[in-house]
């Protein structure tokens, strides 16, 4: 922790504050619902599928006027404001911000597109972004202080076989999360980036559902690969519910990186390694005789 990370101490009025979950009808977002309302939060769930919003808003009808469900495509803008909009006027402001919204697809290099990347990019990037540059200059205009949570991946941190796309969005997340708790930790804005591995959700389902028509057919192996990844992520995954404390603890504690398992470090000390060795090969080739720099237009 640096001497900006000291700035903010966490939330802990969570009875006071109004959350807005995106992908908050199921999986890791619902798990964020469950560990909000248990603290007393009033929670905006905005989801794209409208079955799953009446679904979770019946299983959580007990919270009354604590909640309140919107169907949202987080990747529009336009009605990413009307949502927040109602939210203003249903809930009050926004302080607790939790970007959790994503789909798990890629396609090979080979058969990648413009609309592709637009459409991957649109959920798991820009529709964290959407979240921020609607509702943070509230945030900071509110005196309260605040919480963003963005979900990144394990695949945000190291290449797991998941595909170009999916990579770049989710390491994309990560970077933005960290650039943005520096400039926001003096504003009393924490930010924190979520790296979950294997969760028991239905990600996998959900992506196909709303998979673009002009997105490439899956070949039969990639499809095998995700009716595995499927069946193992509910065999094994972390149960939703725990990945939900874990945010909420982390929000508390103004933690800037949140796991879901312990299985990486390796990983990432090979990539830093590596990383170092880059770093300490430029230094001894530039110093060398022959690194000799010349301007443009020079003999």
């Amino acid at each position: 922790m640096n001497e900006s990370d000291e700035m903010n101490d966490g939330i802990h009025d969570f009875a006071e504050r109004t959350a807005f979950v995106t992908g908050g009808a199921r999986g890791i977002g619902l798990g964020i619902v469950h560990a909000l309302l248990r603290r007393g939060a009033r929670v905006a769930i905005a989801d794209i599928s409208g079955d799953a919003l009446r679904q979770a808003g019946g299983q959580l009808e007990a919270s009354g006027s604590r909640l309140r469900c919107y169907q949202l495509d987080v990747a529009d803008r336009d009605q990413y404001a009307e949502v927040a909009a109602a939210v203003q006027r249903d809930l009050g402001q926004v302080t607790l911000l939790f970007n959790n919204a994503g789909v798990i697809d890629s396609v090979s290099p080979r058969l990648a597109t413009y609309q592709m990347w637009d459409y991957v990019m649109g959920i798991n990037l820009n529709g964290v972004y959407n979240g921020i540059q609607t509702f943070l200059p509230g945030m900071l205009g509110s005196g309260r202080g605040g919480h963003i949570v963005n979900t990144s991946s394990e695949a945000g941190l190291v290449h797991a076989g998941s595909g170009f796309l999916y990579h770049a969005s989710k390491f994309a997340v990560a970077g933005l999360s960290e650039a943005l708790r520096e400039e926001l930790s003096r504003q009393g804005i924490g930010v924190s980036v979520l790296f979950p591995g294997p969760v028991a959700t239905d990600i996998v389902l959900n992506t196909k559902q709303i998979r673009p028509d002009t997105a490439p057919t899956h070949s039969a192996r990639v499809r095998q690969i995700l009716d595995i990844a499927h069946r193992q992520l509910n065999e094994a995954g972390a149960p939703p519910d725990g990945v939900g404390e874990l945010v909420l603890r982390a929000v508390e504690r103004n933690e800037p990186y949140i796991a879901t398992r312990n299985v990486l470090a390796e990983h990432l000390d090979h990539r830093n390694r590596q990383l170092v060795a880059a770093m300490q090969q430029a230094e001894r080739v530039l110093a060398s005789p022959g690194a000799k720099v010349t301007t443009v237009g020079q003999p």
